[in-house]
């Protein structure tokens, strides 16, 4: 005979470190944020979660996914952090849902009124947490053949790029084969 017994579980409001998941308390702040400035078609669809494999950033918008994802060792300096990381995260899906299908910079005017919006009017495009930088081996030099600069890569280059500063200067700033960087020997 098979015996089957009821488990009961009890969900309280926790105030440990998040790990990883979806987290309802700040979706639902994220949702009143948005409702405040009237982009209530995002309420919907927009999730919160916290990603533990995010290593540099302080958070991450997917506009597409509609998922804001943050990192978890931003818990550690406190509830004010992670505020200011979910709007600026959320200034993201508001000046992408304004633009529309429009293609934006991601810290651009439009972003940057979105963060007024939701009061974090003197935002920066970048933290100072204290989060370790990566660093990568360069394993290509490319150069200019014209004013002889260098540029260092991580990969190989697989499409024909030439330099941005002598492009401008010599051909209106449009692409010219006569300064395609080189690999260096």
């Amino acid at each position: 005979m098979l015996l089957l017994r009821q488990l009961e579980f009890t969900f309280e409001k926790s105030t440990i470190h998040p790990c990883a998941g979806r987290d309802f308390d700040l979706e639902f702040k994220a949702c009143e944020l948005l409702r405040s400035v009237a982009t209530k078609p995002l309420v919907r669809e927009l999730r919160v979660e916290w990603n533990p494999r995010l290593q540099t950033a302080a958070g991450r918008a997917d506009y597409r996914e509609k998922r804001i994802s943050l990192n978890p060792r931003i818990w550690d300096q406190g509830p004010a952090e992670v505020d200011r990381t979910l709007r600026h995260e959320l200034a993201h899906f508001v000046a992408q849902f304004r633009a529309g299908r429009q293609r934006i910079l991601p810290h651009g005017p439009e972003w940057r009124e979105a963060c007024r919006e939701l009061g974090i009017a003197d935002e920066g495009r970048c933290h100072n947490l204290p989060f370790a930088a990566r660093t990568f081996l360069v394993r290509f030099v490319y150069r200019c053949p014209n004013c002889h600069r260098d540029f260092p890569r991580v990969r190989r280059m697989r499409r024909a790029v030439a330099c941005l500063a002598c492009c401008r200067a010599h051909n209106g700033g449009e692409f010219d084969p006569r300064f395609r960087l080189q690999l260096a020997k």
